[in-house]
């Protein structure tokens, strides 16, 4: 009997997942922990993009800072002035599907053990420079509470900053608890105990879902995790059995496969 999986990217982003874990021969569906949108005042954001050519390097956090950031872009605006900060190969493919030019694009090595903002300055410390401003494009959330999955984000503002980088931050999307139906709630409850694996991404979607969920038992309950830190929520949420792996498809494919 073929594996189920269960991926919880925002809707915007699970397609792609859904399609290559079907063709590896998984039931793979869609549950989303997060939801994503524009943000309601987008002045900022077209204030970025006026000074675009000003900023030493504009580093976007996930695909959605990406396709939200873009969404605003004007006409005849130079994408190779200024270098693009990746933290992983997902973002670094928005990025060039926008038109970004390779050379203008820095993210970490294709062989790096993990994806994130100390992979990432691994290849772009050497070269910032202090004094010149450096933008940060991330998501805005829907509560004030810190968000565990921002920390690599953070670490990075305090290295940029004790290089002398004027840091700024920018929200190009609202994130924000899923809406779920009755169906998905049963369906998660289900998932719980029932052998599937969910493909977790994002420990603020873990968040989510213990506030969906508040009384579940997880301690039956199996999940592949793209980074060490989502997998240590999950632990500390209580799941059975954590699993990680990096955030590209072969890889999640070849964790499923031993694991099944």
């Amino acid at each position: 009997m073929a594996l189920r999986v269960l991926v919880t990217r925002p809707e915007g982003e699970a397609a792609s997942w859904l399609q290559g874990l079907q063709a590896a021969g998984f039931v793979a569906e869609t549950l989303p922990l997060i939801a994503v949108g524009p943000v309601a005042d987008t002045a900022a954001l077209r204030q970025a993009w006026a000074t675009w050519a000003d900023w030493q390097a504009v580093m976007f956090v996930s695909v959605p800072a990406v396709r939200h950031f873009f969404a605003q872009r004007p006409p005849r605006v130079d994408l190779s002035t200024t270098p693009c900060w990746a933290p992983g190969p997902g973002t670094r493919k928005a990025l060039r599907a926008e038109g970004v030019p390779e050379s203008a694009l820095r993210s970490p090595d294709p062989e790096a053990g993990q994806f994130d903002s100390e992979a990432l300055w691994a290849q772009v410390g050497a070269a910032v420079q202090a004094a010149r401003p450096l933008l940060i494009v991330r998501g805005q959330d829907d509560q004030a509470k810190p968000d565990p999955a921002g920390q690599g984000r953070d670490w990075l503002s305090e290295q940029l900053q004790a290089r002398g980088v004027p840091v700024q931050r920018l929200a190009a999307y609202a994130r924000q608890g899923p809406a779920w139906t009755a169906p998905m709630m049963e369906r998660a409850r289900h998932a719980a105990s029932d052998g599937s694996i969910w493909l977790l991404s994002s420990s603020q979607g873990l968040q989510h879902l213990q506030r969906l969920l508040p009384q579940q038992d997880w301690s039956s309950a199996r999940a592949l995790a793209t980074h060490p830190r989502i997998g240590e929520t999950a632990r500390a949420m209580g799941w059975g059995e954590v699993r990680l792996t990096r955030p590209l498809l072969p890889d999640v494919v070849a964790s499923l496969e031993s694991w099944s």
